[in-house]
């Protein structure tokens, strides 16, 4: 990882899924941005401006929030994360994928720092806690279809 989480941030989470699919195909629908918005439901709009590379820049609508984010890492079928900054919050988001007998691991974790997340620690907690099991659960449908 080009950039680890903060361990110091308010809020930080960590999950990890096993979905019955080969990696290569988990890593293609979770590093299509632009098709973000047709298998998870928090994002209503995500912009690649560019091809998937390291420090690609891509712009997304979730939970009502706009966020710039940056690629950061991009190891296909290992590793892929990116920073993120919103009014009064930046996070480090990072997935790493393990492959298993015919499927695969996906371990994911956040940090979250900033105004609002550190005022606002209980919900930022919770709705980052629950928005990350739904993601990984969407990713996991969308990747078992």
């Amino acid at each position: 990882m080009k950039i680890n989480i903060n361990t110091h941030a308010p809020i930080i989470d960590k999950q990890k899924i096993i979905i019955n699919a080969p990696a290569v195909k988990v890593w293609s629908i979770l590093t299509e941005i632009n098709n973000w918005p047709n298998w998870q439901s928090a994002v209503k709009k995500a912009n690649l401006k560019t091809s998937l590379t390291e420090g690609a820049e891509f712009i997304w609508n979730a939970g009502g929030a706009t966020l710039k984010s940056i690629i950061h890492t991009c190891e296909p079928f290992q590793s892929f994360g990116w920073t993120g900054k919103t009014i009064g919050a930046f996070a480090i988001h990072n997935w790493h994928f393990e492959s298993v007998n015919d499927g695969t691991i996906v371990f994911v974790e956040e940090s979250l720092q900033g105004f609002f997340p550190s005022i606002f620690k209980k919900k930022f907690r919770k709705n980052l806690n629950e928005g990350m099991s739904k993601n990984l659960q969407e990713l996991k449908e969308a990747s078992e279809k």
